[in-house]
């Protein structure tokens, strides 16, 4: 985190430079050139803000790694429309069997693998940012990112909702993707949710490993630091 800008330039040069191939390849030619603009516009936010951040704030390698395949992933369901992403016939021409078919899955599931992927490579990432501005330790550092993976798929749901409703049409039904699950936006956020909560299961656990302090941080974390409540007592001199 601390290595020179140099080094760390080059480094996200080796992730950028195969994404942007990517990108470039599928914004050709896209399923639905409108459903792939809805679904850049996010992709492009995020690029901006870490492409406008790197310098000041750079994130360990690590979390950079996992930024790019969430958006590679992101990427790749853009171009076909997340209920078009023929993966079960790259299954069949690459190893003769329906990957669907082992599973036992009866739709197009990539949109699912997706938001559950948006929880397991992205709470490493918001952790980081948690510890580092936040100064947050011990159970909160875990928890904090499993909470906001929760509360930015419920917004994300929110956000594919009004856009379906205010497009309508097929637009609106390419975006928001349900394939006739009624509990669509429920089990995305389940599996983004779930996701989260393996990732930063397993970051405990390493760090239980590695971390001398681990216990007495944890244990801090969650002890009560204030017993009066908060502001009471101003209140009602204030009164």
């Amino acid at each position: 985190m601390s290595a020179p800008s140099h080094t760390s330039g080059r480094f996200l040069l080796g992730l950028a430079i195969p994404f942007a191939v990517l990108w470039l390849a599928l914004a050709f030619h896209p399923n639905d050139r409108h459903d792939w603009l809805l679904e850049n516009a996010l992709t492009l936010l995020g690029i901006v803000l870490l492409a406008a951040t790197w310098r000041v704030f750079p994130l360990r390698r690590l979390s950079y790694v996992l930024i790019t395949i969430f958006l590679a992933l992101h990427t790749i369901g853009a171009h076909y429309t997340y209920a078009e992403v023929p993966y079960d016939d790259w299954m069949r021409d690459a190893f003769g069997t329906s990957l669907n078919e082992l599973l036992g899955w009866q739709r197009n599931n990539f949109d699912r693998v997706v938001h559950f992927s948006y929880g397991l490579l992205l709470a490493v990432p918001v952790r980081e940012v948690f510890v580092r501005i936040a100064k947050v330790g011990g159970f909160w550092s875990y928890f904090l990112p499993l909470d906001l993976t929760m509360s930015t798929s419920m917004l994300y749901e929110l956000i594919e909702w009004g856009a379906a409703v205010y497009f309508g049409g097929d637009l609106g039904m390419a975006y928001l993707g349900t394939q006739g699950d009624v509990w669509d936006a429920h089990k995305d956020m389940a599996l983004a949710s779930l996701g989260a909560l393996i990732s930063m299961t397993i970051t405990a656990l390493i760090n239980r490993q590695m971390q001398r302090d681990f216990a007495r941080e944890w244990a801090d974390s969650i002890s009560v630091k204030r017993r009066k409540p908060l502001g009471e007592e101003a209140i009602v001199k204030s009164i």
